[in-house]
């Protein structure tokens, strides 16, 4: 662990004397090559909410998670790479909310700009929590510290360390640790992956333990009682497949950056699609030890703990998964039946800690902290970058030198990182991670694919329709949250705290439907007032919309090399993964 901290820092500080201009410091000078952008653009999304999170999912819904791969993620990556890129890549826009300032005006930029700094935060405190969550769990400062103080300690150490190499090399520096932290990743979870499905006895195993509704992806999708996700295929298709996945990948600029640092136009497009490849085959690196955990019938771990009034408590287990604590009472945490919640979040590091030897459990905790690493640094490069351009230049300082916004954009770094502290402490009331992940992007990301759907498709949305839409799409999330509850939690954080109109089966159901309410509303509201107000002239929309920007020359390359090849086997191979798993 203490060599990998040296090597990211050492990163940071080797490319610090390339960081002459806020060009290299925000977008890594446009040099990047494709397959760099490719691994740095998955390992971005890798953070603590995929491999926490996705295994925590695993535990809880099983197989069916992989939606969030083999539906909520390729079918999108693959709609980037030939659609999306070109217009990010060819307006030479900096950012997201850039983007959209060009596309209709100054007020649509600036509630993108301000939801997604939002957006950001929150997301880079949910690895933090989940980073400071893991080294508490596993007592790695046990004897060091007391007790109380070690979850504390971990979310500032995190924070240090990822402050420390964003704020010497920026966004080039992010970029070549994620492809560190991709290898790595892959290098600690494939044994746990491979020793866990011995110990349990393979798939077959895995499967006579938990039942076909864990281990069937498809099966009982006809309706929301009938499968541990709690959403009929209406909802996961259109919820997930279509207005979570495409709203992340199109309109997220923390992945989008990513791919905007590649060095052609080519290269551009060919970034989701290269990243599709391996992230189609995630679930088998992070969902499976999931099942796994909750597949196994002993554990290593103590049955009882001590609460803080001394007292002895029985602690109860599914499979690894230990119930959930409550941090300032020590007792178990029980939902409105009654019934024990379980702490999905551990059941990653369960798994280290059940199956690896010292020595490999050593590479195996290095990986889960480089996940998290990797989370952290995408969403406050993200963040630095939307500040500095689209916030403080845009409305405070227009003026700057270009010194000056290297300057701020290193300032915007260590604000982004005091922030996510704050938000570490606050996403400390879902027992997985996903949930709360899911619920962000339904209120932020869902009505924002709206905007640009129309943007991109149709012609005549104008600015006013955007900028209301925007508003309208936003605040209906939020109603739709605040009168809707999922099933055995109590209002307040997980919803109803206008009133509860509607129980959903699952956190992640509520989170679809959310999503489906932002997305139609605002789609209805943008067309009808931009039916009522000026578009802009035709002349204006060229490289912004598409039936007026010219297509991509495709003619000196090989059939091998275009992108529309690549969309086809990354198609082909996820049509056969969804009926393999069936």
């Amino acid at each position: 662990m203490l060599v990998y901290f040296v090597f990211v820092l050492g990163i940071g500080f080797a490319l610090k004397r390339y960081m002459r201009t806020s060009h290299d410091f925000f977008l890594a000078g446009r040099s990047i090559p494709a397959w760099v952008c490719g691994l740095a653009f998955i390992s971005a999304n890798l953070g603590a909410q995929e491999v926490i999170g996705m295994g925590a999912s695993g535990a809880k819904y099983g197989i069916i998670t992989s939606h969030f791969y083999w539906i909520g993620a390729i079918p999108a990556m693959v709609f980037v790479g030939i659609f999306m890129m070109p217009f990010y890549y060819g307006s030479k826009a900096r950012s997201v909310p850039e983007f959209l300032r060009m596309r209709f005006d100054e007020k649509t930029r600036a509630i993108n700009a301000f939801s997604f700094a939002i957006m950001t935060v929150f997301s880079s405190g949910i690895s933090m929590y989940a980073m400071a969550l893991l080294i508490e769990t596993l007592g790695l400062f046990d004897g060091l510290m007391p007790h109380q103080y070690i979850f504390h300690v971990s979310v500032l150490l995190s924070a240090v360390i990822v402050l420390g190499y964003i704020f010497l090399g920026g966004l080039t520096s992010a970029i070549y640790n994620e492809v560190l932290q991709f290898f790595l990743i892959v290098a600690g979870f494939a044994p746990l992956v491979w020793i866990g499905l011995r110990n349990v006895g393979g798939w077959h195993g895995i499967q006579q333990k938990l039942g076909p509704s864990m281990t069937h992806s498809w099966r009982g999708m006809a309706h929301a009682n009938t499968n541990p996700l709690g959403v009929e295929w209406v909802g996961l298709v259109m919820g997930l497949g279509f207005v979570l996945s495409f709203g992340y990948w199109c309109t997220d600029f923390l992945v989008v950056q990513r791919a905007m640092a590649a060095d052609s136009e080519e290269s551009a497009r060919r970034v989701p699609l290269i990243a599709a490849i391996p992230k189609m085959f995630f679930p088998f690196l992070v969902i499976l030890p999931g099942l796994i955990a909750v597949s196994v019938t002993s554990h290593m771990a103590a049955p009882t703990t001590l609460s803080a009034s001394g007292a002895v408590t029985p602690q109860h287990y599914k499979g690894l998964i230990p119930e959930k604590m409550n941090l300032v009472t020590g007792q178990p945490v029980v939902d409105s039946k009654g019934e024990p919640v379980y702490n999905y979040d551990l059941a990653i590091p369960a798994m280290l800690l059940h199956y690896f030897p010292t020595g490999v459990l050593g590479l195996g905790l290095t990986a889960l902290l480089a996940s998290f690493m990797s989370g952290m640094a995408g969403n406050v490069t993200a963040f630095n970058t939307v500040w500095t351009y689209d916030i403080y230049q845009a409305y405070i300082n227009k003026r700057g030198t270009d010194a000056h916004y290297l300057w701020m954009g290193r300032m915007a770094t260590v604000g982004g990182v005091a922030l996510s502290v704050a938000a570490a402490y606050a996403v400390t009331n879902f027992n997985n991670i996903m949930d709360a992940l899911q619920l962000i992007f339904s209120l932020v990301n869902a009505p924002l694919f709206a905007t640009f759907l129309l943007g991109m498709f149709w012609k005549k949305t104008t600015g006013h329709g955007a900028f209301v839409g925007l508003l309208t799409g936003t605040a209906a999330a939020l109603v739709h949250h605040g009168l809707t509850l999922p099933m055995d939690a109590n209002p307040g954080i997980h919803g109803a705290w206008i009133h509860l109109v509607h129980t959903y089966p699952s956190d992640m159901a509520q989170n679809f439907w959310t999503a489906i309410f932002a997305f139609s509303v605002n789609l209805v509201v943008t067309i009808a007032v931009s039916l009522v107000t000026e578009p802009k002239p035709e002349n204006e929309l060229v490289g912004l919309v598409y039936s007026l920007t010219p297509k991509p020359v495709e003619g000196h390359l090989e059939w091998w090399q275009k992108p529309s090849t690549l969309a086809i086997v990354v198609l082909v191979l996820l049509v056969a993964l969804n009926l393999v798993f069936a």
